[in-house]
């Protein structure tokens, strides 16, 4: 509520669209423009109340998410950083075609420290419709394994995720994305100081 009367949601867009991070262009459902919804919203916060910080005054240097690039996601993925104790994990590759078979494996104890588990086929297009991935991390956090396994997919997960996990790599499994051709073994790097995800197998093998 006190979001909502501090402007809510389009404050915080216009104040992104006033420096640049919005594509104002974009076309909302009511016709009109992004930049067009915005026109009558102040590009400041008011003055008078401290819950929207002016652009200039972010609470954190830097968000709660990143970016990584990398052979594994050319066209990026996001990876949680917050409360991260080991934001860097080079590991075997435990690959799993749903959240089903993933969630079997985990509840057999069959994964274990180090291993970086792979979940395929859950994107947009392979879900279809991108389930979250909420119960394997939970599971994995059950058994004491939160710090020490990675976790990928090029589906999503919840908000009340945590852990070295990354969602929405892209391209996904389904539109043959290389998450696709991983085997079980394969070395993954997932490293959010360098913002990378690699497959680490030679190129000509990829090829």
């Amino acid at each position: 509520v006190d979001f909502h009367r501090a402007g809510g949601v389009p404050q915080v867009l216009k104040i992104l669209l006033a420096n640049g991070l919005l594509h104002g262009d974009c076309m909302t459902i009511t016709g009109k423009t992004m930049a067009e919804m915005l026109t009558d919203v102040p590009a400041e916060p008011a003055a008078s109340q401290d819950v929207i910080r002016p652009f200039d005054k972010p609470m954190y240097a830097q968000g709660h998410l990143a970016i990584l690039k990398g052979n594994l996601a050319p066209e990026g993925c996001v990876a949680k950083i917050t409360g991260l104790t080991n934001p860097v994990i080079t590991g075997p590759a435990r690959v799993f075609d749903s959240e089903p078979l993933v969630m079997d494996a985990i509840m057999a104890k069959k994964i274990k420290a180090g291993d970086v588990v792979v979940i395929r086929y859950e994107g947009p297009k392979g879900g279809p419709g991108m389930q979250e991935m909420l119960a394997p991390t939970s599971a994995l956090i059950g058994q004491g394994l939160g710090d020490s396994v990675g976790l990928l997919t090029d589906g999503r997960f919840s908000g009340g995720t945590w852990g070295m996990v990354v969602g929405h790599v892209a391209p996904e499994a389904y539109i043959g994305g290389l998450i696709a051709l991983v085997k079980n073994g394969d070395s993954i790097s997932i490293d959010a100081k360098k913002l990378l995800l690699q497959l680490n197998v030679p190129a000509k093998e990829i090829a």
